[in-house]
């Protein structure tokens, strides 16, 4: 395993759209035909805009007692254990479509509230496959050296801290690696970013 002090960065071409998660995310029951025309607008105003950006580091996992160390925080968040079982490294990486979006929804928001739901579920299907993709390879590459690979867990899910992402932020060097930053509330900027966690073992 390559565990190191280095941060990677990946961009990646748009990922194929999914109609059926947009419409999951906005809140949209069945196929609403209704829609086609105001999404196939929202969809050619954002596309531009996007950019699909992944910074991320490799860490070892050691136990100690109860605590985990994995480099960047020492937790003993019972979720992320059990996640991470019979892991020996981790992947952190944040990831971020960019601005634009955001950019968009703030638009829209009284002009046309319908138009920002649609951006704001164009959104979170654009970063969930932007995840899905940069998980996908790196369990690829990881299944070549003889490893397999684990779900990925976030910061503030179950019991594992929010806080963390200070950590996180720190170690990844988000802002001059992919401009994502984060505010005094943990708030990121992008908002449609997420950072995570993906535990690679036997």
């Amino acid at each position: 395993m390559s565990v190191g002090n280095t941060v990677y960065i990946r961009s990646y071409a748009a990922p194929d759209w999914n109609r059926k998660e947009i419409l999951r995310y906005a809140g949209v029951r069945g196929d609403a035909p209704e829609l086609d025309a105001l999404l196939r607008d929202c969809l050619e105003e954002i596309e531009p805009r996007l950019v699909y950006g992944v910074c991320y580091r490799e860490f070892p996992v050691v136990r100690y007692g109860s605590y985990l160390d994995l480099g960047f925080v020492k937790t003993e968040s019972e979720g992320l254990k059990k996640n991470l079982l019979g892991c020996e490294e981790i992947v952190l990486f944040a990831a971020t479509v960019g601005l634009g979006i955001d950019r968009l929804i703030a638009r829209y928001a009284t002009v046309s509230p319908t138009k920002a739901l649609l951006l704001q579920a164009i959104g979170a299907e654009r970063i969930e496959s932007l995840c899905d993709e940069f998980c996908r390879e790196i369990a690829q590459e990881k299944a070549r050296e003889g490893y397999m690979t684990r779900p990925r867990f976030s910061a503030g899910y179950g019991d594992f801290p929010l806080e963390a992402q200070r950590e996180i932020f720190a170690v990844l060097d988000c802002p001059r690696k992919i401009g994502l930053t984060l505010n005094e509330s943990l708030l990121m900027s992008p908002t449609k970013s997420v950072t995570a966690i993906i535990g690679v073992g036997n």
